[in-house]
């Protein structure tokens, strides 16, 4: 795998957030943890792709709208207990 370099400007915040990222141990430098928050986000836009496409795939509902809302929102109330 080939590597590019890039330069990147962050503020002064943003600069102390990452070194405070490599200093809990959790990455050796500035570059693998910039890396890994890429990564993330790939996966992330995969995982939203996937579930756009299996909505498009199950075709059209027969419920309302309002039906699927509250069906969301009982599910995020679950998740977040």
């Amino acid at each position: 795998m080939s590597t590019v370099r890039k330069t990147i400007t962050l503020t002064d915040t943003q600069d102390a957030w990452i070194r405070a990222q490599v200093a809990s141990g959790g990455y050796t430098n500035d570059s693998e943890y910039v890396r890994h928050l890429i990564r993330q986000e790939q996966e992330k836009l995969s995982l939203l792709r996937a579930a756009i496409d299996d909505g498009l795939a199950s075709g059209v509902s027969s419920r309302s709208l309002d039906e699927i809302w509250h069906e969301v929102e009982s599910r995020y109330r679950v998740a977040d207990e």
